[in-house]
């Protein structure tokens, strides 16, 4: 495949995300207020989707509160910084066997609900995007696995669709991305899809570039993707995103460090994109931009009909 660069990108930060980084770096933000304030920085950096999760405000634990969710929204909604705002669904899909030869019933730490309370927060803060995890995964811990069947994503594929919130593909292999086009097939998903290409993760695609241009030649030429890596890779798949014709991601839940020994803050991760886009040559596009490309619907601010 040639690669045609694309002209116009739009940024996502990841905010916050739901690993165990709240006590590698001070800047992890935690509660609400912090976790709002952090994404309203990157969209003043250059941001045009700001990507959320919570967490438990005292222990920085990733949370499915109702409430988190709804205080970050409101917050984000009633600044006066515009930013399109994106809402995991990923949180209650995880399941962690017992060890060895004793696998059930499951261990601490298992998390495992069905898809109407998966998506019991979007239905209540009506963001403009969520994320669908778009197939079951084993991460790097040993006995954990990200749950997600296909009867789950049909169904949570089909809430998304009808609360009008643009679900955002999350595919960590291609087979996700096989999956993803048979939703959008069933009518489940709509077409043109959105899809975010998450690479590097352990044990999902690899982020060498091989693999990167697989994934990316799995996407259909009329969808919309960005694509992203992690660590010490992130600011490498700034560019390699937009070589390949799509758009980035950046953020704290996918890399912690500006350079090393210096660790960083959204924003600065944030800046630090929009520099290597720019002198690429291409333009960083604002929110209303992609809210016009993506047919997206913004919801009022808190206290507005």
């Amino acid at each position: 495949m040639s690669l045609t660069p694309n002209k116009n990108v739009f940024i996502t930060c990841a905010v916050t995300g739901s690993g165990s980084s709240q006590d590698r770096s001070s800047h992890v933000p935690r509660s609400p207020e912090q976790i709002a304030n952090s994404a309203i920085d990157a969209a003043r950096a250059g941001a045009a989707v700001v990507h959320c999760h919570v967490r438990d405000p005292d222990t920085g634990t990733p949370s499915r509160k109702l409430e988190y969710y709804r205080e970050v929204t409101d917050r984000i909604r009633a600044s006066e910084v515009d930013v399109v705002l994106n809402l995991t669904a990923g949180m209650g899909g995880d399941l962690v066997f017992g060890s060895g030869e004793n696998p059930l019933p499951p261990s601490a730490g298992t998390d495992l609900v069905g898809p109407a309370e998966r998506v019991a927060h979007v239905a209540e803060c009506l963001p403009e995007i969520c994320t669908l995890d778009c197939g079951t995964m084993n991460f790097a811990e040993a006995d954990y696995v990200a749950t997600n069947t296909p009867g789950m994503l049909r169904s949570m594929g089909q809430m998304m669709t009808d609360l009008a919130v643009r679900p955002e593909i999350e595919a960590f292999d291609t087979g996700h991305l096989w999956f993803a086009k048979q939703l959008v097939e069933e009518g489940i998903l709509k077409d043109p899809a959105l899809v975010q290409l998450c690479m590097g993760i352990p044990w999902g695609a690899p982020d060498d570039l091989n693999t990167f241009m697989a994934m990316v030649n799995n996407v259909p030429d009329h969808w919309v993707f960005s694509a992203f890596s992690i660590s010490r890779n992130q600011m490498a798949y700034v560019a390699a995103a937009v070589l390949a014709g799509g758009n980035v991601r950046v953020g704290l839940e996918d890399n912690l460090w500006l350079e090393k020994g210096v660790l960083a803050t959204n924003a600065q991760l944030v800046e630090r994109s929009v520099s290597i886009i720019e002198n690429m040559g291409s333009k960083v596009m604002g929110p209303q931009e992609v809210r016009e490309m993506l047919n997206l619907k913004k919801q009022s601010p808190v206290g507005k009909s």
